[in-house]
């Protein structure tokens, strides 16, 4: 049977039968697959521990006829081990975890959503920002990859330079006064300054936002992917907002 090597990161797992796991990889090199870890339940496994979420792993596969089987792992970044010690970081990060999963599809190589999400656990893994800020950082820019890049500067139906005060989801962002559609928000110029900074990465300005900027900020975020999804993503429920 051919074999393959790649690098990955662990999305989510699920049992299968006694010991075995069926393991969700976002991998370099050809995208999402599905995979499964013989006996890696077991107390004993050589490589159990380094198929789990947030791991960063090099595995070797070889092709089955349904599912593909992992004969090799080596860890090449711990960062699950890592956020898991720490309630909000680690639900902030499975939330990216299940967006990533949710933006991919299996056997389609994306190789800017692989760096972004690589990029966003090592930042959140460092403690360098805000995890809250790294995820909605993430979130944004999972979906201008997917083709649904908001805007939080001119009106997303005209063009009409802004800034605009209004925003709203189906239209793609923030709207001009001709354009805008009954029911929009108007959130505080600060918060699409913020949006429109972690859209960027402009850390500077994102680091020194306000803390309620930020809770709205989060707010428009999640709606904005949700609308997209057409569902909502389980995880964000369990992200602590309160800072």
């Amino acid at each position: 049977m051919p074999l393959y090597r790649d690098e990955g990161i662990v999305l989510r797992t699920q049992k299968l039968g006694e010991a075995d796991r069926i393991v969700t990889l976002l991998t370099r090199g050809l995208g999402k697959v599905r995979v499964v870890g013989k006996g890696v339940r077991r107390t004993k496994s050589r490589f159990g521990a380094r198929l789990e979420p947030g791991m960063h792993v090099d595995v070797q596969c070889y092709e089955g006829r349904s599912l593909d089987t992992v004969t090799q792992a080596e860890c090449l970044d711990a960062w699950g081990h890592i956020l898991a010690r720490d309630y909000t970081t680690w639900t902030a990060a499975t939330a990216m975890l299940e967006i990533a999963d949710r933006l991919t599809e299996e056997r389609e190589v994306t190789v800017q959503q692989y760096l972004l999400l690589a990029g966003a656990l090592r930042s959140m893994s460092d403690g360098v920002h805000d995890a809250g800020l790294v995820l909605d950082a993430y979130l944004l820019r999972a979906l201008a990859i997917a083709g649904w890049a908001p805007s939080f500067h001119d009106c997303a139906r005209c063009g009409a330079p802004g800034p605009h005060r209004a925003f709203n989801l189906a239209s793609g962002g923030t709207v001009c006064p001709v354009c805008r559609p009954p029911g929009s928000a108007a959130p505080a110029p600060e918060t699409l300054g913020l949006l429109a900074a972690l859209l960027a990465g402009d850390w500077v300005i994102a680091d020194a936002s306000d803390p309620r900027h930020r809770r709205e900020a989060s707010g428009l975020a999640t709606a904005f992917l949700q609308w997209h999804l057409e569902r909502g993503i389980r995880s964000l429920r369990l992200v602590d907002r309160t800072g």
